[in-house]
């Protein structure tokens, strides 16, 4: 009898456990005290600059069953233009993820703090990578502007996906990579472009021709759990700098998790080779959201902007050969030398888009580096934004703070969550 009375109470308590669970993820989130800033302390002063420990937006994603709970990444750090490369503002700054909820006061909660780690689980940093490695040509410098060294695992992360299974994919600029971490961060497999010497699954070999800086900019995972989709930031320097001549032509790949298969559409921009396509996040498994955006703030005649995407339709430009280093052709020319007239006689259509939403228009949005987006259901989205740890360059080399022209306040990473069509 006692046993049975012990039996009883247990399948009580684990019943009652799974019904808070369940009221965990079915509740509704409050959302109504957003924008809200995160929460950040200061990582170093430059030149009597501070240095904020942000850069959390570069990419997000949501918990992938825990409602109202996402993840946050940065990129690879604070850093400056100068001479051939970038000023490292702090070199040893490991790429992070941060793991936050909002909370049942409709407060932003951090959870925790993620690191990346290579293989033997130590910190990597956000230096560039060696020649053969994934390197963009890129040399890095300390503050003081004595060269730096490389890190093979090094990655200039711009987008995160949240797997069901407790992993992350990030995807970055230097490769251009797509990393599969485990949920302490430490990396299991590296994917690049073929050339590219890391692992044995592969890229198609043109991505690599992707310029310094904007490389792998969105990622996200379809709905069904079986292919990852990637967005190239701009128009690729395909043949070559000079002949690449199509502006608003980008890229968006796919690969199949389990097969390593891959596929490219066409994507085509408003604006040129300057502006950027960004985070992406899935609707189905052939229906997207991604970012649109110029490097200006909002509230100085900025682009903010999220389109609807769909791939049913699009021309697959993989190509017969993914070895190819300059990829499918056209009439012997590149796709980046085409025409839009072009690669429609030949048959080619990229995906379609419709407006989604004008950030600007809708919020008066005034950060310049919108880059991550969250779709929450019921036409709502979350938005983040990179505030490149609080400091821009000061056209020297040298950092000087981020302000915000329309509040005077330097950026700091915010969540918004706004309504789209």
């Amino acid at each position: 009898m006692k046993k049975l009375l012990l039996s009883a109470l247990v399948m009580t308590a684990l019943l009652s456990c799974n019904k808070d669970d369940d009221n965990v993820n079915n509740q509704d989130v409050n959302y109504s005290k957003l924008p809200q800033e995160f929460p950040f302390s200061k990582m170093a002063t430059i030149n009597g600059v501070d240095v904020i420990n942000g850069g959390f937006g570069s990419g997000a994603a949501a918990h992938p069953s825990r409602k109202g709970e996402f993840y946050v990444i940065t990129d690879r750090g604070p850093n400056t233009d100068y001479l051939n490369g970038k000023k490292f503002l702090t070199p040893n700054f490991t790429p992070t993820i941060m793991h936050f909820k909002i909370n049942a006061e409709g407060n932003v909660e951090v959870i925790k703090y993620i690191k990346l780690k290579n293989p033997s689980g130590q910190p990597i940093t956000g230096l560039p990578n060696p020649v053969g490695m994934g390197s963009t040509g890129e040399v890095a410098y300390d503050a003081t502007g004595t060269v730096l060294g490389t890190d093979n695992y090094g990655l200039d992360s711009e987008s995160i996906v949240a797997a069901p299974d407790g992993t992350f994919w990030v995807s970055d600029e230097y490769g251009p990579h797509i990393v599969h971490y485990s949920a302490e961060g430490v990396e299991m497999e590296r994917i690049s472009p073929i050339g590219v010497n890391t692992g044995t699954r592969k890229l198609p070999a043109v991505l690599a021709k992707r310029r310094a800086n904007r490389g792998m900019e969105g990622l996200c995972m379809t709905p069904d759990g079986k292919t990852l989709v990637g967005t190239i930031q701009s128009m690729m320097l395909v043949p070559t700098k000079a002949l690449a001549t199509n502006t608003t032509l980008t890229r968006i790949v796919t690969f199949d998790i389990a097969t390593g298969q891959t596929k490219q559409y066409l994507y085509k921009q408003d604006g040129g080779a300057s502006d950027s396509v960004c985070d992406i996040t899935a609707l189905g498994n052939n229906e997207f959201l991604v970012i649109e955006r110029d490097g200006n703030f909002g509230t100085q005649g900025g682009v903010k902007k999220v389109y609807r995407i769909n791939l049913s339709n699009a021309s697959d430009v993989n190509g017969t050969d993914i070895a190819a280093v300059d990829g499918m052709k056209v009439n012997g020319k590149a796709l980046e030398q085409c025409s839009w007239d072009e690669l429609t006689n030949a048959g080619i259509k990229p995906v379609t888009k419709k407006l989604a939403v004008d950030l600007v228009a809708k919020l008066g949005y005034e950060h310049d580096k919108f880059e991550g987006i969250v779709y929450l259901g019921n036409n709502k989205l979350a938005v983040f934004n990179d505030d490149d740890f609080g400091v821009v360059d000061d056209g020297s080399g040298n950092p000087k703070a981020k302000i915000l022209p329309k509040t005077g306040k330097v950026d700091k990473g915010t969540m918004y969550v706004v309504d789209i069509q």
